[in-house]
């Protein structure tokens, strides 16, 4: 008997309402918002998202790796409701409520750090960035910060400097935040390793700043639009002696991988290595506006009333939403279905790299997973154009992928953790076959 498929094309891609409503936002909509996926949303649940024309997808993208527990999960659905039907809003530094507490004392629980950990939420992950700087600076009374080469960590002005990228993201916003410094970060495919990554680091301290002027050091575990490279053990653990050497804070920004999306809660896990300060978003609230700080007492009590808050912080319906999320990862067992689900995906797509000399590399952490694109084996120049062709034939076929990586040349998995065998097999065929048109052509 045939597996019941997931994916139901039933017209073009896109569709005459998607290319109506996309007509429309190019007249209404600022221009700088840009739309990846020619398709317009009209619902989805799990891993499949239907567009306004009735075409079916699986959806690799998950809002950039907002869904780790899938669109519409009715265990969080009920706690938004029950929420709702309480109050929206209130501001939680005017009149508090409990949803806040507690998921601060259960996230203080879960996070990789001993001891007294405190928590402070926000709304998007370049804010809670920013705050986390502002609590590193406040307790060491230092100014300077240091990021990485292909780091993201969002677009507000602070998080931006901190972004690696300059173009789409800096293009005509200079001069951006002073004392923020940069060093290469390793890369297992391309170099440099983490011994000459850890030298560049500390060869900073000697020609750019004093190591006593270092608030914090700002780490990806592993890098999200940079190209999904993780980042090695032994760097990670010379960046924690660097720290501890120094008395800078190491703040690890979890953004994108957290929340069971590398097969454990939090990809600092991984290393066997404490941050001081923990990042975390998108996949906290299931696609409401979360966000939040994580760290060492000592370091989040450090800051002088009100140094940080804001109208919205901490919404408590997406705190409810959030709480719900971690019942659904700790009860349907998350973490170890993202390392399933990355056994199933690295197999696939190693077996790629040995079939088409264009995929260079496979790599990542769990399910957090991607693909880079070479126009050859022996220079590794990158190939964004095979990259973008695979994403524009896959979502003609029905699964919806997206690109990363400092040259756009990588395709990244990113899909929900609640898919199931047949779901994953037919979106892995589907990308197969993708690749097969793409690259023997």
């Amino acid at each position: 008997m045939a597996a019941t498929r997931s994916i139901e094309l039933r017209t073009e891609i896109p569709g005459p309402r998607s290319r109506e409503i996309l007509e429309r936002k190019a007249r209404a909509v600022a221009d700088p918002l840009v739309v990846l996926l020619p398709i317009v949303a009209q619902e989805a649940h799990g891993v499949r998202l239907t567009d306004v024309d009735g075409n079916t997808f699986i959806d690799f993208t998950a809002g950039v790796g907002v869904l780790n527990v899938g669109y519409s999960h009715p265990r969080v659905l009920e706690a938004m409701r029950e929420q709702l039907e309480r109050f929206v809003h209130t501001d939680f530094t005017v009149v508090a409520y409990e949803p806040y507490v507690e998921l601060a004392e259960r996230l203080g629980a879960l996070a990789p750090i001993s001891g007294p950990v405190k928590a402070g939420f926000f709304n998007s992950g370049a804010e809670a960035v920013e705050n986390a700087v502002k609590w590193a600076k406040l307790y060491t009374r230092r100014p300077g910060v240091i990021a990485f080469e292909g780091a993201f960590h969002g677009r507000t002005y602070l998080a931006l400097t901190l972004t690696s990228k300059p173009h789409p993201y800096k293009t005509g916003l200079g001069p951006l935040v002073p004392e923020v410094y940069r060093s290469p970060f390793p890369n297992t495919y391309r170099g440099p390793d983490s011994l000459t990554a850890l030298a560049a680091l500390e060869r900073l301290f000697l020609t750019q700043v004093s190591p006593q002027q270092i608030a914090a050091i700002v780490l990806e575990p592993q890098q999200g639009e940079g190209g999904f490279l993780p980042a090695p053990p032994e760097f990670v653990r010379g960046l924690r002696r660097i720290c501890d050497d120094h008395g800078i804070v190491l703040v690890a920004d979890e953004v994108q991988t957290g929340f069971a999306r590398t097969g454990r809660m939090f990809a600092m896990e991984h290393f066997d290595v404490e941050p001081d300060l923990l990042v975390i978003a998108k996949s906290i609230a299931a696609g409401l506006p979360l966000s939040g700080v994580l760290g060492r007492a000592e370091i989040m009590d450090a800051p002088h009333e009100a140094a940080v808050g804001g109208t919205y912080v901490g919404n408590p319906v997406a705190q409810a939403a959030a709480l719900a999320v971690l019942d659904v990862i700790e009860d349907e067992g998350l973490c170890d279905r993202a390392r399933s689900i990355g056994e199933v995906v690295r197999s696939r797509m190693e077996a790629w790299q040995r079939t088409y000399a264009p995929v260079g590399d496979a790599r990542g952490l769990g399910a957090m997973l991607a693909i880079e694109f070479v126009q050859d084996r022996d220079s590794k120049a990158p190939a964004p154009d095979l990259a973008t062709a695979v994403v524009d034939e896959a979502a003609r076929r029905g699964l919806l992928l997206l690109k990363a990586g400092l040259e756009g040349n990588c395709i990244r998995v990113l899909c929900p953790l609640v898919i199931s065998d047949a779901e994953l097999d037919e979106a892995l065929d589907v990308w197969e076959a993708s690749l097969a048109v793409v690259l023997s052509a």
